[in-house]
């Protein structure tokens, strides 16, 4: 499969990293001279962006004026060979370049072009500018996250991740019922949309008028005891109570308290919300002799789910990690860097795991292989066209 993507920032370079792990071509076109500005967001990883090193290994990196008057003929000869279109730029950018799905269909009507924007091509929003933030914002996630004092974004791009997703199972759907069909579609993913989805449970929680999910910082809002705790030698454990067969075990064998299982103000998960504040400072008055180890012992002899609270540098060396070989290496501009392996472990192929490309990289081998010549390479890259 062949995938041209005209693509920046993080949601569609997402969907397509993840077509590219699977062993699609994906062709990546840039501006001339700066690229994705995702390029320049920090330099964290050898000089290179955190975020781009993320979602863009695997790809070749051509770069293109789309608007230099050069850019029509190579743009039409990609989407000749091409089984994919990707864009997400700026609302009505690539109609005005004449990528839109009905523009492109009678000419290749096995082509699917798959759309990622902000609010979706129509309704009153179509045209408003959209960050990953602000969808975090617009979907409501923000008002159900953070603390009781204020909200928090999400430590990552979660709304950028959601649409990526969305847009990644979408062009995989497109591919089935192309080879019965033998026709292309068109595929219109909105941020918004993809994150309303992720909300499921707290706008059903506050169905018909009912009281959302209050902001509970790192614990659950409508489970409880289900957060982080803090031990005697002042670490903290994560821990989970799902049922009340748990409740029982957690009372007997962690807080080695039994009574407690009966008693009616802990009866339920809803009591047990209800009396958060007490039911915590049992569990801290509980902790307070013990070492996380210690904790994490009883967690497990009573069957009670438990986690790490980890940071990024324990992450990087999480053990479970090294034990399943889910890093390997690429390639990029900088030499070597780790790569975790995709999700989804399977005997069936290798994903590939290829080089982040640098700016305009493949360029050269890209038009040649398309038919310019290298003089007329030269001579579009003269003009700015490349």
């Amino acid at each position: 499969m062949t995938v041209v993507t005209l693509e920046h920032a993080i949601a569609a370079p997402f969907c397509t990293r993840q077509l590219a792990d699977l062993g699609a071509r994906v062709i990546k076109v840039e501006r001339p001279g700066v690229g994705d500005f995702a390029r320049a967001y920090d330099e964290r990883v050898q000089g290179m962006a955190s975020h781009f090193v993320w979602t863009n290994r695997s790809k070749e990196s051509l770069t293109l004026d789309v608007k230099h008057p050069a850019a029509q003929s190579v743009l039409a000869r990609l989407l000749e060979d091409a089984d994919v279109l990707v864009q997400n730029l700026a609302p009505g950018a690539a109609a005005r370049l004449g990528l839109s799905f009905e523009a492109l269909h009678e000419k290749h009507p096995k082509l699917i072009v798959c759309d990622i924007s902000g609010y979706g091509d129509d309704g009153p929003y179509r045209d408003k500018k959209a960050y990953d933030l602000l969808i975090q914002s617009e979907s409501g996630f923000l008002s159900v996250t953070g603390s009781d004092a204020e909200p928090a974004k999400a430590g990552c791009s979660i709304a950028d991740i959601a649409a990526g997703m969305y847009a990644y199972s979408g062009i995989l759907a497109a591919l089935i019922q192309r080879n019965k069909t033998g026709k292309g579609s068109r595929i219109d993913v909105s941020m918004l949309e993809s994150m309303v989805e992720w909300m499921g449970y707290p706008l059903y929680y506050a169905f018909e008028g009912a009281a959302p999910p209050p902001r509970a910082g790192a614990a659950h809002a409508t489970i409880y005891p289900y957060g982080p705790f803090p031990a005697g030698d002042g670490r903290t454990v994560m821990l989970g109570l799902q049922n009340e067969r748990e409740w029982g075990a957690f009372c007997k064998t962690v807080l080695q308290r039994p009574e407690l299982a009966t008693d009616e103000r802990f009866a339920s998960n809803s009591k047990r919300v209800a009396n958060r504040d007490a039911v915590r400072a049992l569990i801290v008055e509980g902790f307070s002799s013990l070492t996380v180890e210690q904790v994490v012992q009883r967690l497990d002899a009573a069957q009670i789910a438990n986690a790490s609270v980890n940071d990024m540098h324990d992450v990087w060396n999480h053990p479970q990690l090294k034990a399943r070989g889910r890093w390997t290496e690429v390639p990029s501009p900088s030499g070597l860097i780790p790569a975790l392996l995709p999700p989804g472990k399977t005997e069936a192929y290798a994903p590939r795991m290829d080089a982040v490309p640098g700016l305009g990289e493949n360029t050269d081998a890209i038009l040649q292989g398309l038919g310019w010549s290298s003089e007329d390479i030269a001579s579009m890259r003269s003009t700015g066209a490349i």
